[in-house]
């Protein structure tokens, strides 16, 4: 696990995302009766604006994704449905 500086983090997760140039995608997520949409471009923000202890686990869990030729668009929506869950 590497643990970076806020300033290195965001560096490296605006890097790591002009890289793989993530397409716009809407996610939507139940929550109740409701629907809420959240854009894949919304999540990077959140990511950005997060808490260093937890943006570097991101970044973490973002690097073994990439390292396996995973999904980053899943993990996304994972994010996205946890945020919702947690704030709605």
């Amino acid at each position: 696990m590497i643990n970076l500086s806020n300033t290195n983090l965001n560096d490296y997760l605006n890097r790591f995302f002009e890289e793989k140039e993530i397409a716009f995608k809407q996610f939507e997520i139940k929550q109740g009766d409701l629907t809420h949409i959240i854009s894949t471009e919304e999540v990077i923000n959140l990511i950005k604006k997060a808490p260093r202890k937890e943006k570097n686990q991101v970044v973490n869990i973002l690097r073994k994704i990439d390292f396996k030729n995973g999904k980053i668009e899943e993990f996304l929506q994972h994010l996205a449905e946890g945020y919702i869950k947690t704030n709605y």
